[in-house]
């Protein structure tokens, strides 16, 4: 699975003008899954999440999780993240999961999230969405849980 995690003061997503999920401070975690994912990967993405140390602490290093600064976490589809731009200009995305299987493993990286963190928050499988955050740092973390 890849994921893309940004720590965020705020974040939004809105569907045809509507809000359909949004958290204060958190993470806004990209998530795309690709055709060999599992839902072990599902869950690892979702442990590596809860437990990465990217607040800052007392002293101002990024030693806290989102579990300990009470943060929420607003989950995203985006299979745009399995682009490949090496042959031309027009990215292909046949490195992403079929929909039926992407939608499978989003969905169980949301159940696992809600199993163990209060505050998770999600935009909508295949919609159009508008995503609003104000990233905080800019802190941006690329993952890629393994194959």
């Amino acid at each position: 699975m890849i994921a893309v995690a940004q720590r965020v003061r705020e974040a939004r997503v809105e569907i045809d003008g509507h809000t359909v999920g949004q958290i204060a401070q958190g993470l806004l975690v990209l998530v795309c899954a690709e055709p060999q994912d599992t839902t072990a990967q599902a869950r690892k993405l979702v442990d590596k999440l809860l437990k990465l140390r990217v607040f800052a602490d007392d002293a101002g290093k990024m030693n806290l999780n989102v579990q300990q600064v009470q943060g929420g976490l607003l989950l995203v589809s985006q299979f745009t993240l399995a682009a490949d731009t090496s042959g031309g200009n027009r990215p292909s995305f046949t490195g992403a999961a079929p929909p039926a299987l992407g939608q499978a493993l989003f969905d169980e990286v949301v159940r696992c999230a809600r199993e163990q963190h209060a505050d998770v928050a999600t935009g909508r499988f295949g919609a159009d969405m508008q995503v609003h955050l104000i990233n905080d740092g800019p802190v941006t973390i690329p993952m890629r849980i393994g194959h």
